[in-house]
């Protein structure tokens, strides 16, 4: 049996989630990763109305889909942050507050637990997001940054999502990190640091995404066998980046998306620079049988017409692992 294949939400909140849901079964979808934004899954709803969860499965079982996971990238990004203005615009009223940082991490946390929550009311075991982190902007070390500083902002990580993590565990839910560029963990090196910091958690793991590896010149299709048992979760997108020198590099030049003067930017999946084959035979390999999740962002194209045709190519990539080696028909009996 082949994966289903779903899409994710996040870059389509601007839309009702009954039409969200017309829209990606007539591209063809199994179903729907939701985000915890715009109307898709609202966690307070979840956690205070007994009958609301149960409609919004009821929503998507109406056209044919199913919900393995949601997503609450936007409110994990503030539990580990230096928090600034930029986060208001990405996070509810009620999680803002006043505005004052260590409150906001704060009520980011209690917010995350209670994602946990209405996941279980939901019936999935697993949340995607982010963590944020105190320590991404000292990415490049000059002035020099000492490896006691970085330590403090993995100590940190720990403090504020051990806890969460806790609940979590205590629900049956686990939590699926992007590893991703302003995270805790951004490569294979920092995803290593990351489960040191939380000692293994066992509700602590990763949702894979290829794109944010191949730019950086990450080995996406190691780190599936390096985290074997920590791939709770797949995103299936792609990114093109350059042969050749371009205006800006790795870190973007502050140009927006879309630029042509970048050096890497998000494509269509099967457009881009991502090899997906040797990641489908990984998959088989560690044995993972979750959800491949489209999500989809290509600045140069239109959103309907590249879902649905990443919908068919997900469909014709995807293929379960072999039963029996193929040359058995040739050994003695």
């Amino acid at each position: 049996m082949t994966r289903p294949v779903t899409l994710f939400t996040g870059q389509w909140a601007d839309l009702p989630l009954e039409t969200m849901c017309e829209k990606a079964a007539s591209f063809g979808y199994d179903g729907l990763e939701l985000a915890c934004w715009g109307d898709h899954f609202e966690v307070a709803r979840a956690c205070a109305e007994a009958d609301y969860a149960a409609g919004r499965r009821a929503l998507l079982e109406k056209h044919g889909l199913e919900v393995h996971a949601i997503s609450n990238h936007l409110v994990g990004q503030a539990v580990c942050d230096r928090i600034d203005e930029r986060h208001q615009a990405i996070l509810p009223p009620h999680v803002w507050g006043d505005g004052d940082p260590e409150g906001v991490r704060q009520r980011a946390a209690a917010e995350m637990i209670a994602t946990a929550r209405a996941a279980k009311a939901l019936g999935v075991g697993i949340v995607n997001g982010f963590t944020g982190s105190s320590i991404w902007h000292l990415l490049y070390s000059f002035p020099p940054v000492a490896p006691e500083t970085i330590a403090r902002g993995y100590d940190d990580f720990a403090a504020r999502w051990i806890p969460i993590l806790d609940e979590f565990h205590k629900l049956g839910v686990k939590f699926a990190l992007e590893v991703h560029p302003t995270e805790i963990a951004f490569d294979t090196v920092s995803a290593e640091h990351a489960l040191e910091a939380v000692s293994f958690h066992p509700a602590f793991g990763f949702n894979f995404d290829p794109s944010h590896f191949g730019y950086q010149g990450v080995d996406y299709v190691a780190f599936l066998y390096r985290f074997r048992d920590r791939i709770f979760h797949v995103h299936i997108k792609d990114v093109e980046w350059s042969d050749t020198p371009k205006d800006s590099g790795v870190f973007g030049g502050h140009l927006p998306f879309g630029d042509r003067r970048r050096f890497w930017d998000f494509r269509s999946p099967g457009r881009g620079s991502i090899d997906f084959e040797p990641i489908i035979r990984a998959l088989n390999e560690i044995g993972y049988s979750g959800p491949l999740s489209v999500e989809w962002e290509d600045p140069g194209m239109d959103r309907e017409h590249g879902a649905a045709e990443a919908c068919d190519f997900v469909r014709s990539l995807d293929f379960p692992p072999s039963a029996r080696r193929f040359d058995a028909a040739f050994e003695k009996r």
